[in-house]
């Protein structure tokens, strides 16, 4: 049995290799094409995949087993599970595969992209820029539709260019950006806040008005300093959570 081949990644060695293999994998799980094999390498494939040990592969994994996105069999080997559930909570340790695997695993809609002026609340991170390329979209359970998120990038137009839309009907924009585009990401900062649905976010996620939504938005920036991409999501506040875990060593 073919198994499934996880995206390769350039491993931060400040930051613990199990979470980044983990956040890594999960990506790649969640962002699998329908036709994709189920089961996963070996543990120590996986573990050469990523130049790790296979004691912080095992961390990995298990991670993922705790989840609820692969089962682990003996004898049998590993396998995604094809209803994992999507829009679990994500713990942020400050690696860019995390954000890319907070945005995966979701059915995605273009609903409109284009030029468009620099938003006023915006201005300061494009200070150089008049206009923008913005792309909004809808994000839902691929399984029974229900919206969960929808979300809002301005994208600088020279990066833009080279964006093909149908990859965002697949992978998150920072993704498209870094490993298809070629973008060098330097960091990306989140802000999470709590807010009330306005009527454009109650009708798309199908909740109440002024039901309590989460607010998040991530400015990606480059290596010259300059902002890339600047996310505005807003998320149904039943179907997420944010962890963030600051390490004081």
């Amino acid at each position: 049995m073919t198994a499934f081949a996880p995206d390769s990644i350039v491993l931060n060695r400040k930051l613990p290799l199990w979470y980044q293999v983990s956040q890594s994998l999960r990506a790649s799980i969640l962002g699998r094409s329908a036709d994709d094999p189920l089961r996963l390498p070996t543990e120590e494939q996986l573990a050469g995949h990523y130049g790790v040990s296979v004691l912080t592969m095992r961390q990995a994994l298990k991670e993922l087993e705790d989840e609820g996105l692969i089962s682990r069999h003996r004898r049998r080997g590993t396998f995604i599970e094809p209803a994992a559930q999507r829009g679990a909570p994500v713990r942020l340790l400050g690696s860019v595969d995390a954000i890319v695997a907070q945005q995966s695993g979701m059915g995605i809609r273009l609903l409109e992209h284009g030029s468009a002026p620099v938003p006023h609340a915006y201005a300061e991170h494009f200070p150089d820029l008049a206009e923008v390329v913005m792309y909004h979209r809808l994000r839902g359970d691929e399984e029974t539709g229900e919206p969960t998120n929808h979300a809002r990038n301005y994208v600088r137009p020279e990066l833009a260019a080279r964006v093909d839309p149908a990859d965002l009907g697949r992978w998150p924009m920072t993704k498209v950006l870094r490993d298809v585009v070629g973008a060098r990401i330097s960091r990306i900062t989140d802000t999470v806040e709590a807010r009330l649905a306005d009527p454009e976010t109650a009708r798309l996620l199908n909740v109440p008005l002024l039901s309590p939504i989460l607010h998040y938005t991530g400015i990606t920036y480059g290596e010259d300093g300059r902002v890339l991409d600047l996310a505005v999501i807003h998320y149904r506040g039943d179907r997420f959570s944010f962890t963030v875990t600051l390490d004081a060593h």
